[in-house]
């Protein structure tokens, strides 16, 4: 996976879409992947669209969509969803195993 998303980055494209680009990495690793989008998203002209489960990998977006069987049931960034105490806060709660809340900087 680390191999395939270098190259995808290599080629400098308007739209990069992850689909589940890091559900198979160690959090470590994740955590690296995401700061290497994260910075070239910040630095070049391009969209980027991140799909994941695991809600770590999206917690910096810009812009997260939760979707519900197939509609989108909520949308907004990390701390608006967690504020609503919606449906993203509900997963985010239970992926996080009910600690204490994350810093989200």
């Amino acid at each position: 996976q680390r191999l395939s998303i270098a190259r995808a980055l290599l080629r400098h494209p308007t739209l990069l879409v992850f689909d589940e680009a890091t559900s198979a990495l160690d959090s470590l690793t994740e955590e690296e992947i995401g700061r290497t989008v994260r910075e070239l998203s910040g630095s070049r002209q391009h969209i980027t669209v991140l799909i994941a489960h695991r809600l770590s990998t999206i917690l910096h977006a810009d812009r997260i969509f939760v979707l519900e069987r197939g509609h989108v049931a909520e949308h907004g960034r990390h701390q608006e969803l967690i504020d609503q105490k919606g449906l993203y806060y509900a997963m985010w709660r239970q992926q996080i195993g009910e600690r204490k809340e994350v810093a989200v900087g």
